[in-house]
């Protein structure tokens, strides 16, 4: 899908329901198809749960995309994949098992602060399950907040949970 006035965003996609590869495969079909055109995109990787108890490992991966959407849309579209492939949220803000998450965590070098939309993502720092993936595409990116890149992050994490390549590019 070829878009004008396009901006580059990075997103988030994990899985820890169901055939995990499979939710992400449709995950990108979908974000292609409505949204964006996907130019770089990580391996997959295996991670624990973060921030809540669960029996599932996580697969996770992240993807830049150039899109003309807006940031509410695209994150309105994300809601909508998410609902349509099963995901249920059971509200309360907490962390809990899932089909499908899609996440933005950078648009361009911009700061976005609005109602459920908060970009840079503000956990990414802290999340090792998306700076290894992340460091694969876009090592170099720059947070526009704290100005260090990916792999500076990646560096300084504090996150010490375990994170594995579970297999290649889509």
């Amino acid at each position: 899908m070829k878009l004008s006035a396009c901006s580059r965003v990075i997103i988030g996609l994990g899985s820890n329901q169901g055939d995990r590869f499979a939710s992400l495969g449709r995950a990108m079909e979908l974000i292609r198809k409505e949204a964006a055109e996907i130019t770089a995109v990580s391996s997959v990787w295996e991670t624990e749960p973060w921030g809540f108890e669960a029996n599932e490992q996580f697969l996770n991966m992240v993807a830049v995309i150039e899109t003309a959407m807006h940031p509410t849309q695209l994150m309105q579209l994300f809601r909508s994949i998410e609902g349509r492939m099963g995901r249920k949220h059971s509200g309360g803000g907490k962390y809990e098992s899932r089909i499908i998450d899609l996440d933005i965590l950078f648009w361009e070098d911009r700061v976005i602060s609005l109602p459920g939309l908060e970009v840079p993502h503000p956990k990414l720092a802290d999340r090792r399950f998306v700076l290894e993936p992340l460091s694969e595409v876009a090592s170099g990116t720059v947070h526009p907040v704290t100005q260090q890149t990916v792999a500076e992050m990646l560096l300084v994490c504090d996150d010490r949970s375990e994170v594995r390549l579970a297999g290649l590019q889509f």
